[in-house]
C-alpha cells in the first residue's frame, strides 16, 4: 500500500487514476482547484475511508507525506487552457515546481503527464521521443505547449541537480466517460453534436489526422511507468498508434450514434498540429504496454456516457 497523491485528480483522466489506485488498495490525496476537474467525476469515492479530497491550486505550495506523486493539474483542452493563458501556463510552471520540491522533501518519486503537444505541429511522423518538436513559442496554443516543455526541463534538471525520482510521460490523444460536455476536444464535440442530431464540425477538409487511446488503457500505461523499477524516467510516449482522418472520425461517430447530423467545415484554427500519431515502441519494449481496447468499443461506452449527462 502506498500513499499517493493525485493533482488534478477530479479531472478526466485523474479521476479515472484515483478510482484504480483506490481499488488496488493504495491510500488516495486527490488535489484539485475544480477549474477543469468535476467533483462529479469522484463522488462516488468521497465516502472511501483511504479516499481523501483536498481543494488546492498547486501554483500554491502543498504539503504532505506521500510515496508517489502523479501531477496531472493542468487544464488540457484548447478551449479551456486559452480561456486564461497566463494561468495555464502558472499552472505548469509554477506548479511542477511546487510538487517537485514536495517530491524531493519527501523522497517520492513522481511522474509528470507531459503531452504529444510538446512536439508542436510535427514534422517527424509518427512522433518518436528523440524528436525535438516543432513549437510555435509565441502563438495561441504556447501557454500549454511551452508550458509542458518547460515542466519537462524541470523534472530533468531535479533528477540531475537533486536526484529526484522522476517519470515522463507524453499522452497523446485519450477519450472516454468523464470528459467535460464542453471542452471542445474533438472526440467530446463530435458525439456531443451526433446526439443532438446538429452539424458536425470539421476543421480545414478534414484530413488531419489523430490517434485514439481509452482511458483505461492510458492509466494502465501511466501506473506502468510509475512503478518501472529498471530506472527508465522516460519521456514515453502513451498513445494509439492507429491513425485516422478527423473527417472519417466524423462519419464514424455519426454511424455509431445513428444521427442525423451533416458535416460542416470550418477554417482551420491557428497552430493546429496537422498529423499527430506516437511511437510507442518505447512504451512496448520498456514498460510492455499497447493499448487493447477497439476504437468502437471505447467509443460506444463514451456515447453512453454522454447519453446519460445530456440527459
Amino acid at each position: 500500500m502506498k500513499r499517493i497523491l493525485i493533482t488534478g485528480g477530479a479531472g478526466f483522466i485523474g479521476s479515472h487514476l484515483c478510482e484504480r489506485l483506490l481499488n488496488e488498495g493504495n491510500d488516495i490525496i486527490c488535489l484539485d482547484n475544480f477549474f477543469t476537474g468535476s467533483k462529479n467525476n469522484i463522488r462516488h469515492l468521497i465516502g472511501n475511508n483511504r479516499f481523501e479530497l483536498v481543494r488546492h491550486d498547486i501554483t500554491k505550495e502543498f504539503y504532505a507525506e506521500v510515496d508517489q506523486i502523479y501531477n496531472l493539474a493542468c487544464p488540457a483542452s484548447p478551449i479551456h487552457y486559452q480561456y486564461n493563458p497566463i494561468k495555464t501556463m502558472k499552472t505548469s510552471v509554477i506548479g511542477i515546481m511546487n510538487v517537485l520540491g514536495l517530491a524531493k522533501r519527501c523522497k517520492a518519486r513522481i511522474l509528470q503527464a507531459s503531452t504529444s503537444e510538446v512536439y508542436g505541429d510535427p514534422k517527424v511522423h509518427p512522433q518518436v521521443e528523440e524528436y525535438w518538436g516543432n513549437v510555435n513559442p509565441i502563438g495561441i496554443r504556447s501557454c500549454y505547449d511551452e508550458g509542458k516543455r518547460c515542466a519537462e526541463t524541470f523534472m530533468m534538471d531535479y533528477h540531475r541537480q537533486n536526484n529526484v525520482d522522476i517519470r515522463i510521460v507524453r499522452i497523446f490523444n485519450t477519450y472516454g466517460p468523464n470528459m467535460a460536455l464542453d471542452d471542445g476536444r474533438v472526440v467530446s464535440n463530435f458525439i456531443v453534436q451526433a446526439l443532438k442530431n446538429e452539424d458536425i464540425t470539421v476543421y480545414g477538409e478534414g484530413k488531419q489526422t489523430r490517434a485514439f487511446c481509452y482511458v483505461s488503457d492510458l492509466v494502465e500505461g501511466l501506473i506502468r511507468m510509475m512503478n518501472n523499477e529498471e530506472g527508465f524516467i522516460g519521456p514515453v510516449n502513451l498513445g494509439n498508434p492507429v491513425e485516422y482522418t478527423i473527417l472519417d472520425f466524423a462519419k464514424l461517430i455519426i454511424e455509431l450514434t445513428d444521427s442525423k447530423s451533416k458535416i460542416v467545415y470550418k477554417d482551420l484554427p491557428s497552430d493546429d498540429p496537422t498529423q499527430r500519431l506516437p511511437n510507442i515502441s518505447k512504451a512496448k519494449e520498456k514498460l510492455g504496454w499497447e493499448p487493447s481496447v477497439p476504437l468502437k468499443d471505447g467509443l460506444m461506452k463514451t456515447i453512453e456516457y454522454f447519453e446519460k449527462v445530456l440527459k
